[in-house]
């Protein structure tokens, strides 16, 4: 069959006679028998050829990403060409070309896209340079190997701008391992945030942007933006950043780039704990208040999770977890003095009974029957209040009877719980816009010296707590639990680069270690 490119040739040179009148048209007997050393196999056009090329780079890809699997997809399908059509190649893939050249602004390689390649076949589409050179047989493998590697390049652009380059959810979750045999290996979940990922509606549509020449404005609007990321954008462009911090850098671009609901730079009010940092920053249109705080240690973890906190229970008690229980109390079993000093007591779930220390057994403290609870007031775990929020893990935000560690740099401390450096300043922080009363109830509750002298646990079973007669406590200003309204927003976050409260970006540890994983992918895109 003849070449497209006669008539495209044909229509470019009628363009030139129509723009230049005034000059002799020096094509005036054109014929196609001109075009006769164009009419070869090397500059045939065949659809069916171009298909079995694309079946051939479909089979020879081995790239795992998620994108990658997607392009082999769509051509294993026989979708339409995306990018090529009768007319050859237009100015779509200019257009995508534009924007893989400024990967570099984001810390990526070009060539990791292939921009080179896809820029020399588009110039051998346009000009017919299909020389034998470069394995370049014919003008259909080009076309094919441009189709393609747009595609590839496509979709991991979009995907990875619009989504983030790496998926949390896959790489954190199967980070910190639980258990494993010869069968199976189970992993400690570590990520609870609901992220969006690109699915079958996403690369849909993003389909349909080429099909109907909207890919420009497509491609504008998936731009990453947050004043986090183009911060961390400019100083990634500075010209002193060392290797170490350029890594932590791409890192923290990536989390911004995640899709993990709320929008923070538009939230009036919320809590963020920064777990690197190991600080928790609480925001409100007047002000920011930011404290120290212990998470877990590098064994018990602390969770990333977006949740509210909708209430604050004062003075709680403490029901000991079983891992606690089976790790430090059970040896303890008929030791009076050591539950006393601890202010512990065993309760039976199923009669709500009090054991008295002398009769508590090894058995019980190894039988989910058994409760094992501390006291509320003065040296309870969980201190003077205890700020709820739903979450899978019952960790929680909590004051603490031992306060020495925030002292440390390092504040990885807990079995996943976040203790809190000032737990009224946060208290009354949440209780911004609740009466005046209820606020003094809770200051009240919060610093009044309630210990076992005033305040026994319920020992009738009754589900109250027992006064005694010659408490000095003012009872009529205690209060057990406030609900927080509106609910607060609360981010555990982990970003082990993040602005102080002046603004400036500021460097913390990787304690957890979640740079490197994440890293280790986005290696994929790097030189």
């Amino acid at each position: 069959m003849r070449l497209l490119f006669i008539s495209t040739i044909i229509l470019m040179c009628t363009c030139l006679i129509s723009c230049q009148e005034e000059k002799q048209n020096p094509y005036t007997n054109i014929s196609l028998d001109d075009f006769q050393s164009l009419s070869t196999s090397d500059y045939a056009v065949n659809s069916h050829r171009i298909r079995e090329y694309l079946e051939g780079m479909v089979r020879a890809d081995n790239d795992a990403m998620s994108p990658d699997q997607r392009t082999r997809g769509y051509y294993r399908e026989r979708n339409s060409f995306m990018w090529i059509d009768r007319h050859g190649v237009d100015h779509r893939a200019d257009t995508l070309l534009y924007y893989i050249a400024q990967v570099a602004d984001m810390g990526f390689s070009a060539e990791k896209f292939r921009l080179s390649q896809m820029q020399r076949d588009l110039q051998r589409v346009r000009t017919l340079d299909v020389s034998s050179s470069d394995s370049v047989r014919n003008i259909n493998r080009v076309l094919a190997r441009l189709e393609y590697n747009l595609t590839k390049a496509y979709f991991r652009y979009a995907s990875g701008l619009s989504f983030g380059f790496v998926n949390p959810a896959k790489v954190l979750n199967t980070y910190d391992v639980r258990d494993s045999d010869s069968v199976r290996v189970t992993y400690h979940k570590l990520y609870d945030v609901k992220i969006d990922r690109a699915g079958d509606q996403f690369y849909a549509s993003a389909i349909g942007k080429v099909a109907h020449d909207s890919l420009g404005l497509f491609l504008r609007s998936i731009q990453p933006h947050g004043s986090l990321y183009e911060q961390l954008q400019r100083r990634l462009q500075s010209a002193d950043v060392t290797p170490a911090e350029r890594v932590k850098l791409l890192c923290n671009m990536e989390r911004c780039r995640w899709r993990e609901g709320a929008d923070i730079d538009k939230l009036n009010r919320y809590v963020l704990v920064n777990i690197p940092a190991f600080k928790l920053r609480a925001v409100c249109p007047d002000s920011t208040m930011e404290m120290r705080v212990g998470c877990g240690t590098y064994k018990t973890k602390t969770p990333l999770l977006r949740s509210e906190i909708m209430r604050m229970d004062i003075n709680p008690e403490w029901i000991v977890p079983r891992s606690i229980i089976e790790k430090d109390v059970a040896r303890h079993a008929g030791n009076v003095r050591y539950f006393e000093r601890q202010r512990m007591y065993v309760r039976d779930r199923h009669t709500g009974k009090r054991i008295p220390p002398y009769a508590v057994t090894w058995g019980m403290l190894h039988n989910n029957r058994y409760l094992v609870i501390q006291e509320g007031g003065e040296g309870n775990s969980l201190g003077r209040v205890i700020f709820r929020f739903e979450n899978n893990f019952s960790v929680f935000l909590h004051d603490t009877s031992s306060r020495a560690f925030f002292s440390r740099d390092n504040r990885g401390v807990s079995h996943g719980c976040v203790r809190v450096e000032r737990p009224l300043d946060l208290a009354l922080f949440l209780l911004e816009g609740q009466d005046y009363e209820t606020i003094e109830k809770v200051t009240y509750s919060i610093t009044a010296k309630l210990d076992r002298r005033h305040l026994k646990a319920d020992e009738d079973g009754d589900g109250e707590d027992d006064f005694m007669d010659d408490d000095p406590i003012d009872r009529s200003m205690l209060i057990k639990s406030v609900n927080v309204e509106p609910k607060v927003p609360l981010f555990i976050a982990y970003y082990t680069i993040y602005p102080d409260l002046e603004g400036q970006l500021r460097d913390y540890p990787d304690v957890y270690g979640y740079d490197r994983v994440i890293y280790r992918q986005l290696r994929n895109y790097l030189e």
